[in-house]
C-alpha cells in the first residue's frame, strides 16, 4: 500500500505524535506487555492488529492514561500520558458506544464537548462541524435511541473527536455497521488524515488495516512480532513464494496431522501451504493423493495480510 501523501518522518527536534518506549505491564503472573515500543509518525494512519490476548486493549489503556505501565514510557506529542496536555492532543474512541441514548445528538456532542473544556460558540462550532463530518446534520434533533446502530457508531466517534486531537486511537470503529456506514466511516477516517491527524486503528478485518493503514504493526504475547507496510510485511515473511489452499474432501485429525507434517497450516477447515515455485504443486497434490488425501478443491495466490497473521501467530485474528 503507498504511503499516505500526508504521512512524514517527524522533523528533527519535534516530538512524533505518539511514543511508546519499552512499556512493560504485569497483571499478577500475566505479563500483557513485553518491553514493547512503537513509534507513530505524524500523518500517518497506523494499523495495530492481534489476537484476542495479544496485548493490544492494555496498550490503548495505556496509551489513554487509564493504566500505569510497571515499567516504559508513552508520551503524546511529547506530554506523558494521562497529563492535560496529553489528553487535550489525544482522542480515543473505544469500540463500547459511549453515547446518552435519551439525548439528542447535539445533546450529546455538546455534553462531550463540555467534558473537553469547551464552551459557547466554540462548543456550538465543533458540534455543527461534527454533525456534518459525521453525515448526521440533518438527525441534530433526534434522540440517539432512535438512531440505526451504523448511526451511533458514527456519532461515537464524533463524541469522541469533538475537541480535534491531533492523535486518534480508534478501537474497532466499524464493528457490527452495515457496509454503507462502513464506507462512510473510511471517508470520516479520511477528512481526519487530510486535516493532519495522526491514527492508530485496531480492526479484526484484514480487508480494512490492508486499505486504510500505512503500516501495520502485529501484536503477540505483548511484542510487536512485525512492524511495517503491507507489502513490506508480505516479502519479509514469504519473499517470492506462493501459498497454495487446499480443501480435502475429510477434513479430519490425519488430515491435520498431514499438513502439519507437510509444514503447512489447517485453519477455517482450509490446508494453506508456501511453495517457492508454483511448479511444486503437482508434487503436493500427489503427496496427498499418496497419502489417501482426497483434494477437492485448490488454488495459487500470492499471499496477503492474512497470510502474514497466521504465520506469525498461527492463529486467527478472531481467536
Amino acid at each position: 500500500m503507498p504511503t499516505h501523501p500526508l504521512t512524514s518522518p517527524t522533523p528533527a527536534g519535534e516530538a512524533p505524535p505518539l511514543d511508546v518506549q519499552g512499556l512493560r505491564k504485569e497483571f499478577g503472573d500475566l505479563v500483557a506487555l513485553e518491553r514493547l515500543t512503537l513509534t507513530l509518525r505524524r500523518g500517518e494512519c497506523l494499523g495495530l492488529l492481534g489476537p484476542n490476548g495479544a496485548g493490544k486493549s492494555t496498550l490503548m489503556r495505556c496509551i489513554a492514561g487509564r493504566l500505569v505501565p510497571d515499567e516504559g514510557t508513552v508520551t503524546i506529542c511529547g506530554a506523558p500520558a494521562g497529563t492535560s496536555e496529553a489528553r487535550r492532543a489525544l482522542g480515543w474512541v473505544p469500540q463500547e458506544l459511549a453515547l446518552y441514548p435519551r439525548l439528542s445528538c447535539r445533546e450529546n456532542l455538546e455534553a462531550f464537548g463540555r467534558y473537553h473544556g469547551l464552551r459557547r460558540a466554540a462548543l456550538r462550532a465543533a458540534a455543527d462541524r461534527c454533525l456534518e463530518w459525521a453525515g448526521l446534520g440533518d438527525r441534530a434533533r433526534d434522540l440517539v435511541g432512535s438512531l440505526s446502530g451504523g448511526m451511533k457508531r458514527r456519532l461515537n466517534l464524533a463524541a469522541g473527536l469533538i475537541q480535534g486531537p491531533r492523535v486518534i486511537v480508534l478501537d474497532e470503529p466499524t464493528v457490527g455497521v452495515d457496509p454503507q456506514s462502513r464506507n462512510r466511516i473510511f471517508e470520516m477516517i479520511a477528512t481526519l488524515r487530510a486535516e493532519g491527524s495522526s491514527v492508530v486503528y485496531t480492526t479484526h478485518y484484514m480487508e480494512e488495516a490492508e486499505r486504510l493503514c500505512d503500516r501495520i504493526a502485529i501484536v503477540d504475547h505483548g511484542r510487536i512480532v512485525a512492524l511495517g507496510t503491507r507489502d513490506a510485511l508480505v516479502h519479509g515473511a514469504f519473499g517470492a513464494r506462493s501459498e497454495v489452499l487446499a480443501r480435502f474432501e475429510a477434513m479430519d485429525e490425519r488430515a491435520a496431522a498431514w499438513t502439519a507434517a507437510r509444514g503447512g497450516l489447517l485453519e477455517r477447515g482450509v490446508a494453506r501451504f508456501t511453495l517457492d515455485r508454483s511448479s511444486e504443486i503437482s508434487g503436493l497434490l500427489q503427496e496427498a493423493a499418496g497419502a489417501g488425501h482426497a483434494v477437492v478443491d485448490v488454488s495459487l495466490r500470492r499471499p496477503n495480510l492474512e497470510s502474514v497473521f497466521l504465520h506469525l501467530t498461527g492463529r486467527e485474528l478472531r481467536e
